[in-house]
């Protein structure tokens, strides 16, 4: 029976990162966070961004993208938080319409948000990333706790 489970795909999907969920106050978002890719996403305290070659996932089905033009220029835009009790949300905004691949026509997707956890002394922003059932990495941005 576990088999036949297993050929149809996987029985669990991929975990979060390390940490517990945290609520995270705006001055603590604001700031730069980084991918594993050395991407930026700096958050100002006015709500804007700049984002500079960071990940960005665009919804389980999509996958794994990166903010910027074609050559890479930075890119601008809004963010704001979104809490529940045990964590903070992030959600960005683009500036100007732009692509995130060849899939999709320029501005016609937004990122997904942002969940917020904190593993030791270490912030993460994290959002899942393509079909559950491929082992896609994650999209984390990482930034050292205060």
């Amino acid at each position: 029976m576990t088999l036949a489970f297993t050929a149809c795909g996987r029985l669990t999907v991929m975990p979060p990162p390390e940490g517990e969920p945290v609520v995270l106050k705006p001055a603590e978002l604001a700031t730069t966070w980084t991918d594993y890719n050395d991407g930026t996403l700096t958050l100002k305290q006015d709500g804007t961004f700049i984002a500079d070659k960071v990940c960005v996932a665009v919804g389980w089905h999509d996958g794994l993208a990166w903010s910027g033009t074609g050559t890479w220029k930075p890119v601008t835009g809004t963010w704001q938080q979104d809490r529940n009790k045990k964590q903070s949300f992030l959600d960005v905004t683009f500036d100007t319409a732009h692509s995130y691949d060849d899939y999709y026509p320029e501005g016609e997707r937004r990122p997904d948000s942002y969940a917020a956890l904190r593993h030791g002394k270490v912030l993460t922003l994290w959002a899942p990333v393509g079909d559950p059932d491929n082992d896609d990495p994650h999209c984390i941005l990482t930034s050292p706790a205060g």
